[in-house]
């Protein structure tokens, strides 16, 4: 075994979107980095569809970004397509997502790593964990190599122990044409580490030139386009690629249905858990079988590429049952198959084994991100990547640990769902699990995030300065609606226009804006506000916020306040090896689920399933003593 000269702060095994994030936000925090990943050219691989974002993962992206991530400013730079979903309901559910070119997203990302100072990259295979002492000291790789580090972080994806499955065809490896990762798995299970399996598949990629388009509906990106990213380093889009809709049908069923007595899903030949929200499409055929159609998303795969992705249609059966089955789409008659789909079943470590830090309980200064803990998806990953990152980061300078509350972030969420409930199916983040969603909205999160970022040395001084600047024109613009009296004729035009009462007499404008009937480009309409905007130059973000908080103000406040009382709970610490067998009125499941999880805190104690209220009272009581 060869002794790598250089000594690492922090390794980074794995290359994905947890792992890219990772080894930036500990490179960029000081600590001296090496990414560790098979096949450097597949870094931050958009391994199934070529979009970020979306109900609920559009606002991590932005959580991230304004944290002083990479993840947006990616999407912005490789975006084919630009859409804001759901625009019809409250600003609390919009959610920003791109459709993004496959490998452009993979350039840039790989551009933005080897530009970070003090982050190295290397392409090798992790097989152990090296400790020397008892204490975790770095790691030993396929090729030979012991290269020492004071934290790890792992990142594998989906690559331990990877099996893929088309029909009866089963092989090894962690992406279709790569291979798998063995070794880690068996060597943390030595460590005492409980593990399990997850499945998750991909689509048929098809080229475009054999579609038929006229069969299908065109989904164009937005008119007026946004981004991510809150800096300036990247610009909206100025034209953009459409996707296109179309249907299955009962014939297409049928043909599925031939293909099931082949199918490893329904054979039992797929042991792990398969995402309940994106499921293959066999398995919707069987899970709804009285559903005549399902819906299919056939989304473009680049610029310069006719390579189209067939969102809906995931799938493991075999090849002639897909070709079979996908011609019957309308507008698929013709289709030509560049790629089959596949079902991939991989490793993972209940994430209950996880501090909030994403440390691991069991090894001091080893950290895990990704799909190793049970997640789904690029954003989900992405988001726990720099949260690890971090948190090896700090521990290493022996700083506070930064935790982000479900009160401050969507990843706040996330992390605390995985930690505190754990996971047997491949998690996926909604905007229903974040019960303070008014105040963790997509727009705000610069607002939210980039101040703490900026307190731990991650986030720029220049986007420090943007944030500042975007809160002192909120909090003017604020102030001049308040007490700025508006005459009948300055606003009634705009009002009649919108069929909503005009006014007698003259009135605060704020009492103006706050009717739910008037919207952002109705505000510009009405003169006394519009020429205080052009001197003031606030541009339509900070307009957007005014909107959100006069129209939302007692949603807000109400979250806030509930917000403050939930904190009470949280800001009760439970000591570390604190013996719940010593406290005789605890229900028999509550002991159990506590001394299993060792929550850090009386919130986190409340929000774990079988703990019941009045385990809670019991220990609330006792804690005060």
């Amino acid at each position: 075994m060869f002794v790598y000269p250089e000594i690492y702060d922090v390794i980074v095994v794995g290359a994905g979107h947890a792992g890219s994030e990772a080894a930036a936000a500990s490179a960029n925090l000081g600590m001296k980095t090496l990414l560790i990943t098979m096949d450097l050219t597949k870094i931050a691989q958009m391994s199934c569809n070529p979009a970020m974002g979306g109900i609920a993962k559009g606002q991590i992206i932005r959580e991230i970004d304004a944290l002083g991530g990479y993840s947006g400013i990616v999407a912005d730079k490789s975006a084919v397509q630009f859409r804001m979903l759901n625009r019809s309901k409250g600003p609390a559910m919009w959610s920003p997502r791109t459709q993004n070119d496959r490998t452009l997203f993979t350039v840039y990302w790989r551009e933005i790593l080897e530009q970070i100072p003090h982050l190295d990259l290397m392409a090798d295979m992790v097989i152990r964990l090296h400790f020397e002492k008892n204490r975790l000291a770095g790691v030993e790789t396929k090729n030979g190599l012991r290269i020492q580090s004071k934290t790890v972080i792992l990142t594998a994806g989906t690559f331990l122990n990877g099996k893929i499955f088309i029909g009866k065809t089963q092989v090894k490896g962690g992406r279709i044409g790569e291979p798998s990762a063995s070794g880690i798995t068996e060597h943390l299970m030595e460590l005492g580490f409980q593990s399990g399996r997850m499945k998750t598949g991909t689509p048929p990629r098809v080229d475009a030139r054999s579609l038929d388009f006229s069969k299908m509906e065109e989904q164009k990106g937005d008119e007026n386009p946004s981004k991510f990213s809150f800096s300036h380093t990247t610009k909206p889009l100025e034209k953009q690629l459409s996707c296109w809709i179309t249907y299955t049908n009962p014939t297409v069923h049928e043909a599925l249905r031939f293909g099931f007595d082949q199918s490893p899903l329904f054979q039992g030949e797929i042991e792990g858990a398969g995402p309940r929200y994106c499921p293959s499409i066999e398995d919707k055929i069987v899970r709804f079988a009285g559903k005549e159609r399902h819906q299919l998303f056939v989304e473009p795969e680049g610029w310069n590429t006719y390579e189209m992705y067939v969102n809906g249609f995931s799938t493991s059966l075999p090849i002639d049952v897909q070709t079979d089955s996908l011609k019957r789409v309308p507008g698929f008659e013709k289709a030509r198959i560049i790629r089959y789909g596949y079902a991939i079943e991989y490793d993972y470590f209940p994430p209950v084994q996880l501090k909030h830090t994403l440390e691991t309980k069991r090894i001091e200064n080893l950290f895990f991100a990704g799909q190793i803990n049970g997640t789904t998806g690029y954003e989900e990953a992405a988001a726990q990547g720099i949260i690890a990152g971090i948190n090896a980061a700090l521990k290493i300078k022996e700083q506070e640990p930064f935790i982000l509350a479900r009160d401050q972030a969507y990843i706040g969420v996330l992390i605390d769902d995985l930690v505190t409930k754990g996971t047997d199916e491949p998690y996926r983040m909604f905007t229903s699990r974040a019960e303070f969603r008014t105040l963790l909205r997509q727009d705000n999160a610069d607002l939210r995030l980039t101040p703490l970022s900026y307190k731990i040395g991650l986030a720029t001084e220049e986007r420090m300065r943007k944030v500042e600047e975007k809160q002192t024109k909120i909090q003017i613009l604020l102030k001049f609606v308040e007490n700025q009296s508006i005459k009948p004729g300055e606003v009634n035009p705009v009002l009649m226009e919108k069929n909503t009462p005009p006014v007698k007499q003259g009135m605060k404008l704020k009492k103006i804006l706050s009717r739910p009937q008037l919207s952002l480009p109705d505000y510009k309409k009405i003169n006394p506000l519009q020429n205080f905007l052009t001197q003031n130059n606030i541009d339509d973000e900070v307009l957007q916020q005014l909107e959100i908080l006069l129209k939302y103000e007692k949603y807000i406040e109400k979250e806030k306040q509930f917000a403050r009382k939930m904190k009470a709970l949280e800001n009760i610490l439970i000591p570390e090896n604190f013996d719940y067998s010593q406290i005789p009125s605890l229900s028999n499941e509550g002991r159990e689920k506590l001394s299993k999880i060792r929550p850090r805190t009386l919130g986190q104690a409340s929000r774990i399933s079988g703990v019941s209220t009045s385990d809670i009272q019991v220990l609330l009581v006792y804690m005060g003593r």
